[in-house]
C-alpha cells in the first residue's frame, strides 16, 4: 500500500471524490459552510488520483472510523485490543493517538471566534479567579483585548491569578463552562487542561495598549515585585534586539559595556549581530569583533546574564519613552510625525 505524504485537507478531497455525488450530500448536512467550501476547492485541484494511492486513504478512513467506534464504546484499552488484532501493534497505536488528538477540545475554544466586547459582557460580573480561568484559554490576541477592557482596579488582580495559575481541576473547568453554555448555548465536553503562568501573562501584555501595560505592572510591582520582574524579563528576550528601532539601538549602546556586548554576542542570531553591527561605528564594530574572536569558550551562564543586562537597558529606556519596539501594542498610535 502507499505511504501517505498527504494533508487531512487532500486526504478528505480523496474520500469525498470516491463517495460520489449521491452519498456526498449526506455528509455535507454535517459540515459547516467553511468546511463545504475549502474542501470543494480542493476536489477541484485534485487531479488524478492513482488507485493504490486513493485505496490507502480509503483504509485509513475506515480504520479511523472504526477506532473512533471502538474508542467511544470501551475506551482506549478496549480500542487498542481490537484494532492491534486487525492492523496491528505499531499502526492501532498510530491511529489511537492521531484520534485522540483529533477528539479532544480546547476549553473554551468557541470564544476565540467570538466578538471580544460580546465576551465582556459575558464574564464581567464573574469573579477574577473566573475571568483568569476563562482568559488564559484564550488566544494571546483576545485575551489582551478583554483584558484592556476590564475595570483598571481588577485588571492587575487578573493577571497576578493568571500567572499564579497551574493545573486547573475538570470539575472546575466543566463548572464554569456550564455557566457560560446558559448565557450563550454552546455545549462543551472537556478533560483536565493546564493554562496559565507567566509566559501566557508575558503574551498578553505584550499585545495591550502601553499605558495599560505600565498601570498593571505599577499594581503588580507593589503587590509582588518578583512576578513583576519576572514577566517583564519574558516579555522582551535578547533576540528581540531585532525589533529595536536604529536610533534606540545607537541610544542603548551609549549605555552597554563592551565586554557585555561582545559576550552577549557570542551565541545571538546572524539577524541580531547585523542589526548591532550596522549601529555602530567600523572602529567600535571591529573592536567588537575582535574580542568575540579572542574570547574563547564561554559559558552559556555567562553569556545569557550578559544578554540580560541589555535587556533590562533596553525595557528601562523604552519605559521612558526612548526606545521605540515594534509590535508593542498602542505604539503605532502614539507616534507623532
Amino acid at each position: 500500500m502507499a505511504e501517505l505524504k498527504l494533508d487531512g485537507r487532500k486526504k478528505a478531497a480523496i474520500i469525498v471524490a470516491a463517495l460520489g455525488p449521491e452519498a456526498l450530500k449526506g455528509v455535507f448536512t454535517h459540515l459547516s459552510d467553511d468546511d463545504i467550501q475549502q474542501i470543494t476547492l480542493e476536489v477541484a485541484g485534485l487531479g488524478i488520483v492513482d488507485a493504490e494511492t486513493r485505496a490507502a486513504v480509503v483504509e485509513e478512513f475506515r480504520n479511523m472510523a472504526q477506532a473512533r467506534e471502538f474508542l467511544v464504546t470501551g475506551g482506549m484499552d478496549y480500542a487498542r485490543s481490537l484494532l492491534e488484532g486487525t492492523i496491528g501493534e505499531e499502526k492501532a497505536v498510530e491511529i489511537l493517538s492521531r484520534l485522540q488528538g483529533m477528539l479532544q477540545r480546547v476549553p473554551f475554544e468557541f470564544m476565540n471566534k467570538a466578538d471580544p466586547a460580546q465576551i465582556c459582557n459575558f464574564i464581567q460580573e464573574e469573579h477574577p479567579q473566573t475571568i483568569a480561568l476563562i482568559l488564559a484559554h484564550l488566544d494571546h490576541a483576545t485575551a489582551a483585548t478583554i483584558l484592556a477592557s476590564l475595570p483598571e482596579e481588577e485588571r492587575a488582580e487578573v493577571v497576578m491569578r493568571i500567572a499564579t495559575m497551574d493545573r486547573t481541576a475538570p470539575e472546575v473547568v466543566r463548572e464554569v463552562e456550564r455557566v457560560l453554555e446558559r448565557k450563550i448555548a454552546t455545549v462543551f465536553t472537556q478533560g483536565a487542561t493546564f493554562a496559565g503562568g507567566i509566559k501566557d501573562v508575558a503574551e498578553v501584555l505584550i499585545r495591550t495598549e502601553r499605558g495599560i501595560e505600565k498601570n498593571i505592572f505599577s499594581e503588580l510591582e507593589e503587590r509582588d515585585p518578583e512576578l513583576a520582574d519576572e514577566i517583564k524579563k519574558l516579555m522582551f528576550v535578547f533576540d528581540d534586539l531585532v525589533l529595536v528601532d536604529d536610533a534606540g539601538i545607537q541610544k542603548s549602546l551609549r549605555e552597554i559595556d563592551n565586554k557585555d556586548l561582545a559576550l552577549a554576542l557570542k551565541m545571538s542570531t546572524p539577524e541580531v549581530q547585523e542589526k548591532i553591527f550596522r549601529n555602530m561605528s567600523q572602529r567600535a564594530r571591529t573592536l567588537i569583533q575582535e574580542e568575540m574572536e579572542f574570547m574563547g569558550p564561554v559559558r552559556l551562564r555567562s553569556v545569557e546574564e550578559a544578554q540580560q543586562k541589555i535587556v533590562t537597558v533596553i525595557r528601562r529606556l523604552e519605559e521612558a519613552g526612548e526606545v521605540l519596539i515594534a509590535g508593542r501594542g498602542g505604539e503605532e498610535d502614539e507616534i507623532i510625525v
